[in-house]
């Protein structure tokens, strides 16, 4: 068995999500105060495959984003490299939380199959299907993947 990512694993675990409901996932490593009722109920008020948390926090790898929050592709600030799916002027960059409410839907679309990211489905899917941000600027998120963030997890979840 290999490690799937979140894009194989969902694939995999469908048909434990299979139903009418749209369902969320959340990276275990990240602590939030995020208002989970609030992005469910974002996410149902517009046509979309799925609706990304994110935030301006600093991160070497962003989503771009267009006026009314419609993913339009990805940047590796390092890199510089680029993927843009939808061509529009002055895209935003923003910050992944590693936080989606998922359509059921999705399934229909999704061509990848075995080990993959939900990054490369996002971008194959966003120019023909609306994917959406919910921002959530202001709000507490911490990467916990690292011990180092085990005393600032305390100290800011206290």
């Amino acid at each position: 068995n290999e490690v799937l990512e979140t894009g194989g694993g969902l694939w995999k675990a469908q048909h434990l999500l299979a139903g009418d409901n749209d369902f969320v996932v959340m990276n275990v490593d990240m602590l939030t105060n995020l208002d989970l009722t609030a992005m469910i109920a974002a996410h149902q008020t517009k046509p979309t495959l799925a609706t990304l948390a994110i935030t301006n926090r600093q991160s070497s790898r962003v989503f771009l984003w267009d006026e009314h929050q419609q993913l339009c592709g990805w940047r590796n600030k390092q890199t510089l490299e680029e993927k843009i799916k939808l061509a529009k002027e002055n895209l935003l960059e923003f910050a992944f939380s590693g936080i989606h409410v998922i359509s059921q839907e999705i399934f229909q679309h999704i061509t990848q199959r075995g080990k993959f990211g939900m990054v490369d489905v996002y971008l194959s899917l966003c120019a023909q299907h609306p994917i959406f941000g919910y921002n959530h600027i202001g709000g507490k998120l911490l990467d916990v993947g690292k011990p180092e963030s085990i005393a600032q997890a305390e100290e800011m979840f206290a």
